[in-house]
């Protein structure tokens, strides 16, 4: 039997009944649309994620107190405070590093006039909007003399200054201690699962001194973080050698003991995208499932249309059709109707897809990414269920005895 009007006969069949076969279908669709929706979503996440930390630069190196071993981090009171500002001022001087920030963080209670929210508070010296490649949309950054003479000024995030008020030069408390806003940053936007404008900025002396507290350690100030800025993305590799040598010289630490970490933007960036690759193909799984029990679907109804159509397969017997014909007919209308389910299924993923897209996240949208390969992949897919859910209803079919058939009632 020609393959054309195996499928004119597949339609026919399916025509006759379309009741039946719409639910069917739908069970495609769902599992379909899913694979589409949660794949395009996960590139979606992984895009922004990839492209909000390369913003900050490829080319960081951070030094954070506590070590990393296989339990995980280590902290406590022999680890969590021994970053000083005297280790910062050591690295500054290493080669291939063009900028050095000493960086302390908590979070603070902004309010102006009758607008109030809790953020990010980042204490900071002046080189940091150099190290971290901010922009400015209004006003300036901390300034040298800011941080000599522990000033009482802000910067504040786009997403603070939208939440706050529109203007310069206002004055906000910060845990109930007023501070004059100096400048604006611009919008920088978030991954999802961080908002980069949902944070403040003051001089780190101001932090240390008035807000979090300015512990010592062998004689300097704690802080959080230390953050570098290679001179290029080329040299990161030597600078955190570098840095990590030296590091060690200044604790007395060796491999294996070190009481600080170090690591670069780039292993962000690889950590990053190697746990939304998980994530998608997580969710690509559980989706996954749902396409399954849309085969199941289909070789139920498969099976329910052989026992409608024994007598017909009876007949197709007696007058010459042979069984691979029978079995090409059965398996025809099972991938049609995975294949007409794939199609609806794509273009409903798609705008599941993009309708999700809209819903903001910490203050920022994802995009998502409906890429050929995932289309491919659920259609192909989709079709593979079909063949296979239906090949045992197919060899039912083609093994029916003719007499037998006629006999069915």
């Amino acid at each position: 039997m020609k393959f054309y009007r195996l499928i004119r006969e597949a339609f026919e069949s399916l025509n006759a009944n379309k009741m039946r076969s719409m639910l069917t279908v739908l069970g495609i669709v769902i599992g379909v649309a899913a694979v589409i929706a949660m794949l395009s979503i996960g590139r979606g996440a992984q895009a922004s994620i990839a492209s909000r930390i390369e913003s900050m630069g490829t080319n960081l190196v951070y030094v954070t107190p506590g070590s990393t071993s296989q339990g995980g981090i280590q902290s406590g009171a022999g680890t969590a405070g021994t970053l000083t500002l005297d280790d910062a001022n050591a690295l500054s001087n290493l080669p291939g590093v063009e900028a050095v920030s000493s960086v302390t963080n908590s979070f603070v209670q902004v309010v102006y006039q009758g607008q109030n929210t809790r953020t990010r508070l980042l204490g900071v010296t002046p080189d940091y909007v150099t190290v971290s490649s901010l922009t400015l949309d209004d006003g300036e950054f901390i300034s040298d003399q800011d941080q000599s003479t522990r000033s009482l000024v802000v910067v504040l995030g786009s997403a603070v200054a939208q939440d706050l008020f529109g203007g310069m030069g206002q004055r906000v408390r910060l845990n109930g201690q007023p501070y004059k806003v100096v400048g604006v940053l611009a919008s920088k936007g978030g991954t999802g699962f961080f908002n980069q404008d949902d944070q403040v900025f003051i001089p780190l002396s101001t932090a240390l001194y008035r807000l979090v507290g300015n512990s010592q350690f062998r004689g300097s100030s704690v802080i959080s973080q230390i953050t570098i800025k290679a001179s290029s993305a080329n040299v990161v590799n030597q600078v955190v050698s570098e840095v990590t040598t030296t590091m060690r010289d200044l604790h007395g630490t060796i491999a294996g003991a070190d009481d600080f970490t170090v690591t670069s933007q780039q292993d962000t960036l690889a950590a990053a995208t190697q746990v939304t690759d998980i994530l998608t193909l997580f969710l690509g799984g559980i989706a996954g499932i749902s396409l399954a029990v849309g085969g199941i679907g289909i070789m139920n109804i498969m099976l329910t249309t052989v026992s409608e159509r024994t007598h017909e397969i009876g007949l197709r017997k007696a007058v010459g059709a042979k069984r691979q014909d029978i079995l090409m007919q059965f398996l025809v209308e099972s991938m049609m109707l995975s294949l007409l389910g794939g199609l609806i299924g794509v273009a409903l993923g798609w705008g599941i897809a993009h309708l999700m897209g809209q819903v903001q996240f910490s203050g920022s949208t994802i995009t998502p990414v409906v890429g050929l390969d995932s289309v491919l992949l659920a259609t192909l897919f989709s079709m593979a269920v079909g063949l296979f859910f239906g090949i045992y209803p197919a060899t039912r079919a083609s093994r029916l005895q003719p007499v037998e058939a006629l006999r069915y009632e």
